[in-house]
């Protein structure tokens, strides 16, 4: 028997305004393709369990919602898209931006059958990073005030860097912006990506 969680339902509800039916549609989908699916929240986000195992999850952010399947690529053939954000399917902004019923249905199923198989998921391959955007000013500053985050900086892939870039830069305000800043340096100075919390789990 399916079982919904409270608190994803909150989770939905908190959300910025365009990710909402987003998360609706996409809960909804789960559901219809899986319907002994569990869900919760691991990482502060959803996510949809299948025999024990994690299927798929789902998170929103201020501009754009994600969504993966566990198996990533042994799901859903590579998608160009899914180098622009976590999961699958890229930044996913619109329902238009989602695969249609029957192709989703064909994932999730997919996805299902390789853990009804025992199969792990593959580490996860990168082609050719992106390069990383030009640090802002104030970011130079902070790292040339601290040597272990300006090493850690420095030692990461175009990837990872950009995270942090775009974190700070896509700050509304100068508050938001400052505290990120002093969060991007405590982390970098401990030698964390800024997606750590997200890693090993």
């Amino acid at each position: 028997m399916a079982s919904r969680d409270a608190r994803i339902d909150a989770y939905i509800a908190k959300s910025a305004e365009f990710a909402r039916p987003i998360l609706t549609h996409l809960r909804g989908a789960v559901h219809a393709a899986c319907p002994q699916v569990e869900e919760t929240l691991k990482w502060n986000a959803p996510v949809f369990m299948y025999g024990g195992k994690i299927l798929c999850s789902m998170a929103a952010f201020k501009q754009h919602a994600a969504f993966g399947f566990w198996q990533g690529a042994q799901v859903v053939e590579h998608d160009p898209r899914a180098a622009e954000a976590m999961g699958q399917f890229g930044r996913i902004t619109k329902l238009a931006d989602l695969p249609g019923k029957a192709e989703f249905t064909r994932y999730a199923r997919r996805a299902m059958k390789l853990i009804d198989e025992g199969v792990k998921p593959l580490p996860t391959k990168t082609g050719k990073p992106k390069p990383s955007p030009a640090p802002p000013a104030d970011l130079v500053a902070a790292l040339k005030k601290n040597n272990q985050a300006q090493a850690t900086f420095d030692a990461f892939p175009p990837s990872h860097r950009r995270e942090y870039v775009e974190w700070i830069t896509e700050a509304k305000r100068d508050e938001t912006r400052q505290k990120r800043l002093a969060q991007a340096i405590e982390w970098l100075s401990e030698g964390k990506p800024r997606n750590w919390k997200y890693m090993n789990c």
